[in-house]
């Protein structure tokens, strides 16, 4: 009288804002007149650190039940209670490091976007394993009855989401299950793994840009994990260098294989501030302002290339002396993109209070004194709201599809740039704003419709400036 699983999520890892459709059947109860008033049983288990373990409530965190429905079988949807599970990673885990680790910020309490250079995920992946059961009332005995449960394999789930385009693939039993490949994104020595991002591999920044790429630590086999991330740099003039990072404790990695989910997801921070962190060559180039690009990619212990290889372009200063404007925001797959506005930009702000009328003299004291300064309308208090207009330089169709993301991202922030001395124990709140993107609308132009191609964005900053209270 075995339960079984007749569909489920095709892929042991996927993004949480799939559909997560699991179908269950066990006709041998559903049949049997002697049971009546019979229910599938879905006990869900998400574990953020090990794979969770069905024998014991630990990992438990609900149990749901349904009815067969026309077909006498048991349909479960959990996107909407897994997706309540991940969130977007904010900050650095706890080995990761700012600045070398320097008693300016205790290790993992920084942004992620400023990490020297590895960390892991913290709240971006999750363990999951449904076990489903059949309860029902035995007529003969009178009693309430579960079969034998039957546990789903152990998923990964991480805080995606996918587009209607993205392709999805059929297959296990009846081939009536459905998912999206994320097989692209596990390292690999023969089809080097995707970043999670959509962004193009050739991407530009100043020389102070913070920023972060995340990847997988999975490895589609043995001579493909993780050994070190290699960044290779190409000065304006005079000879080359090349750099490597061993992907270990020290560095704010680990030593693979290992189980732990916070280990499944690793970001490292390869922009031109966050070299400067630590770097003492990347210091040497954007210091002379002598660096033309460099690359970053991930290698294996036979020196392999197994990921994409991202360039970074460095961008000279704007002779114009417009102000730079770089954002980051929350993408498709759960990690963090940037860029850079480096065109004309402007600040608007806006002021609303609460007014009062004043008395023109004092009224409660022995006579009535007349003061200059009192006397009509008078602010209780003035809230400040500052908006900032960007303008993008010419670019390319793959970044004009990439905007995209920035328009649908539900957390977009202000990134400030490299500063050479931090206030010992400060909070590097200076470094991150919170905005909210008031653009709209967005229309994706072409070379053959547009030629050049140029975008404007606006921001709101979401903080209200509170000014003193009278």
């Amino acid at each position: 009288m075995a339960t079984t699983i007749i569909q489920q999520p095709l892929y042991r890892s996927f993004p949480v804002g799939q559909d997560v459709i699991f179908t269950v059947a066990n006709n041998l109860i559903i049949t049997n007149p002697l049971f009546t008033r019979p229910k599938f049983v879905a006990d869900v288990y998400i574990s953020n650190g090990n794979p969770p373990s069905t024998s014991s409530n630990t990992d438990l965190i609900g149990t749901f039940k349904t009815t067969p429905n026309n077909s006498g079988v048991g349909m479960f949807d959990f996107r909407p209670i897994i997706e309540s599970f991940v969130n977007p990673d904010n900050i650095g885990a706890e080995y990761s490091k700012y600045k070398s680790g320097t008693a300016l910020t205790v290790s993992g309490e920084h942004p992620i976007h400023l990490t020297d250079q590895f960390s892991h995920n913290k709240n971006l992946m999750r363990y999951v394993v449904v076990r489903f059961k059949v309860e029902y009332i035995n007529t003969t005995t009178g009693l309430l009855e579960t079969v034998q449960p039957q546990n789903s394999y152990t998923y990964q789930v991480f805080n995606g989401y996918l587009k209607h385009t993205d392709e999805l693939v059929l297959g296990g039993l009846f081939n009536k299950s459905f998912g999206f490949n994320t097989d692209i994104f596990k390292l690999s020595n023969v089809s080097p793994a995707k970043f999670y991002t959509n962004a193009p591999m050739v991407q530009y920044a100043n020389n102070v840009d913070y920023g972060t790429i995340a990847f997988s630590s999975e490895s589609q086999n043995k001579q493909s994990q993780i050994k070190r991330v290699i960044i290779k740099y190409y000065p304006i003039t005079g000879v080359g260098s090349t750099e490597y990072v061993d992907c270990n404790l020290a560095s704010g990695g680990f030593t693979p294989p290992n189980a732990q989910i916070k280990l499944k997801t690793l970001y490292f921070g390869c922009f031109p501030g966050n070299l400067r962190n630590w770097s003492t060559t990347a210091k040497t180039y954007l210091g002379l302002n002598n660096l033309d690009y460099y690359t970053v990619g991930i290698i294996n212990d036979s020196g392999v290339l197994i990921s994409e290889l991202l360039t970074i372009n460095v961008k000279c200063p704007n002779l114009k002396g417009y102000e730079p404007i770089r954002l980051t925001w929350l993408n498709q797959w759960g990690a963090w993109d940037y860029y850079t506005f480096t065109m004309k930009s402007s600040k608007t702000i806006s002021t609303k209070g609460s007014t009062y009328q004043q008395l023109e003299g004092s009224w409660n004291e022995k006579t009535y004194k007349i003061d200059s300064f009192k006397g009509g309308k008078k602010s209780f208090r003035v809230n400040a709201t500052e908006k900032i207009t960007m303008n993008t330089d010419f670019v390319s169709e793959s970044e004009s599809e990439w905007f995209e993301e920035l328009i649908n991202s539900p957390e977009v922030y202000i990134l400030e740039g490299f500063i050479k001395n931090d206030t010992v124990n400060s909070s590097l709140n200076k470094y991150v704003t919170p905005v909210r993107l008031t653009t709209s609308n967005y229309t994706k132009k072409t070379v053959a419709n547009d030629k050049l191609m140029q975008y404007t964005f606006e921001v709101e900053k979401s903080k209200t400036l509170r000014t003193q209270a009278i």
